[in-house]
């Protein structure tokens, strides 16, 4: 990392009170923060953690409502927002073309290759595919810099060399949720909201270097809720414009839609963002997830499978559907949802498989009406690309199709799909969270398992299905037997022996996986469904 400027352009970040207490790892990091920067951190920290804890409060409060027997519907206060003609700020012409997006962590190599790849834009993630350890996060901050700059390379353990390419995809950044803290930065003697502290960190380093090289500041705004999460947003980041004598409505933001809450709020979003927002996106591990977070305590709303809960069931699509007449009604794209599959070598069978289920995914995104979609690994670039190539022709975008055809009710989004609950789902989902969670706690987000590319998202989905099949009749395997604490602990005990001998005594007692086993049996014991996987991991990270 080039060493940062100690001293920002802008005259107007002036110490309120005292600085947050950052704890640097090494001087290479204390180069991060700059007065003017450690200014900043304190300003939003002083301004904006109350408002946090008040919305996270809310949440909570929902819960109890949910829990209760309430249904989310359409807020009937913001009708007219709804019903206006209203339309987003016009899209930067780097974002007016996003057919095909890679994620990843904001590890250095797999910054420069997902830059490098024949995908139009790279999304950098401090949230669910990163263990949000002080290395990891700082680390992540410095590739960044370097990737902004196009001075960035790296040397792999068996001497092999990367280099950023001349011609990169737009990158855009996923800062951390509200629900998540950076405790290694306090303000007062509270910690700074991750999110915040991504974003500012960031922003500074990088928005004006970004506009001079014809690009801009862009992030992805994840597991917003409702139109007050995103109004928060909106002042956070107006305030750093400020800060950083940036024009209004410089910072373009992406919002991901993977909250059942949010689902009902899409339009209210984008209005309360509307100055800088250019799209939303269909994150639907999330979703499912939420889906069962926020109806746990419904009976008929029990999900069978994880793999049977695809796009193509009715309350998915509605969501997808809806999603796409929202956005382009107000001049916003509509991004598509992450295909996970990595190719499999080796079994030419089973990749065309796999390989044929995302076509057929990708082909029904496209034909919806989708501007773009998600991959999670390089080899499924040209099979997307080849899809919405064919779909768009010499357009950039679809935001000409305004799908008014698209009929969606509030029952519509919440009603359960069919399905069947088998021994090797409940087995599946026990084994996943394990092996995610050992990963997790040994520094790694983003983790292939059987072929798939999983991170936070669908491992809160495996433990949220057996939280929740636990205590509903309708969890019952198609075999008969119900699905008891009893049986998930005999099946846990033996998929942990299965996971022992598949990895060896070795690595077995290297890697957090006893540690895993026993925070997966913890919150699914808990009479209180844990909002958030990460959240108790995160407690056992330094």
């Amino acid at each position: 990392m080039n060493q940062p400027s100690q001293q920002h352009p802008s005259t107007t970040l002036q110490a309120e009170g005292d600085q947050p207490r950052i704890e640097p790892l090494n001087q290479q990091f204390k180069r991060l923060f700059p007065t003017d920067l450690r200014n900043l951190l304190g300003k939003l920290g002083r301004r904006y953690r109350d408002r946090v804890d008040e919305l996270l409060a809310a949440r909570r409060a929902l819960q109890e409502r949910l829990n209760a027997g309430e249904v989310p519907d359409f807020p009937a206060e913001t009708r007219e927002i709804r019903e206006g003609s209203w339309k987003v700020a016009p899209i930067p012409a780097d974002l007016r073309d996003r057919r095909v997006e890679i994620t990843g962590p904001v590890d250095r190599k797999m910054i420069i290759n997902a830059l490098n790849s024949d995908a139009r834009v790279f999304m950098a993630d401090f949230e669910d595919s990163s263990t949000p350890t002080w290395d990891n996060m700082l680390s992540g901050q410095v590739n960044l810099y370097d990737a902004v700059r196009g001075d960035m390379t790296y040397e792999a353990p068996n001497g092999k060399h990367y280099r950023l390419g001349d011609n990169p995809a737009v990158l855009i950044v996923r800062p951390r949720g509200w629900h998540l803290d950076e405790k290694h930065v306090l303000v007062g003697d509270r910690p700074l909201p991750g999110g915040i502290f991504d974003a500012a960190v960031f922003l500074y380093h990088n928005a004006r270097v970004q506009l001079a090289r014809g690009s801009g500041p862009y992030l992805y705004l994840p597991k917003l809720e409702n139109r007050h999460e995103a109004a928060l947003w909106e002042r956070v980041l107006t305030d750093i414009e400020k800060a950083l004598e940036l024009r209004p409505g410089t910072i373009k933001v992406t919002v991901l839609i993977e909250t059942i809450t949010a689902v009902f709020e899409m339009d209210e979003i984008l209005y309360e963002l509307r100055s800088r927002i250019v799209g939303l996106n269909c994150g639907r591990w999330d979703y499912i997830f939420s889906y069962i977070k926020r109806l746990h305590a419904h009976p008929d709303k029990v999900l069978p499978d994880r793999a049977q809960v695809t796009m193509t069931v009715p309350f998915l699509r509605a969501y997808s559907q809806l999603l796409i007449r929202t956005c382009h009604r107000r001049g916003a794209f509509a991004m598509g949802g992450m295909a996970a599959q990595i190719p499999i070598k080796g079994d030419e069978q089973a990749n065309a498989q796999a390989l044929k289920r995302v076509r057929e995914d990708k082909e029904r995104e496209a034909g919806d009406g989708h501007d773009g979609t998600w991959v999670a690994h390089p080899g499924l670039i040209p099979l997307a690309m080849d899809i919405f190539d064919r779909q768009l022709g010499e357009r950039p975008n679809q935001l000409d199709r305004l799908r008014e055809d698209v009929k969606v009710s509030a029952a519509d989004l919440v009603s359960p799909c069919e399905g069947t609950i088998t021994e090797a789902g409940v087995r599946g989902n026990i084994a996943v969270a394990i092996r995610y969670l050992a990963a997790w706690l040994d520094g790694l987000g983003c983790v292939p398992i059987n072929h798939l590319m999983e991170d936070a998202a669908t491992a809160e989905i495996a433990r949220a299905q057996l939280w929740q099949w636990i205590r509903h009749p309708a969890g019952r395997l198609d075999d008969g037997r119900d699905i008891t604490h009893e049986l998930i602990e005999g099946f846990h005990a033996e998929e942990l022996e299965r996971i022992r001998a598949d990895v060896g005594e070795e690595a077995f007692a290297g890697q957090p996986f006893q540690a895993a086993s026993d925070l997966l049996a913890e919150v699914i014991a808990s009479d209180d469904f844990v909002e958030f996987l990460t959240l108790p991991a995160y407690e056992r990270l330094d």
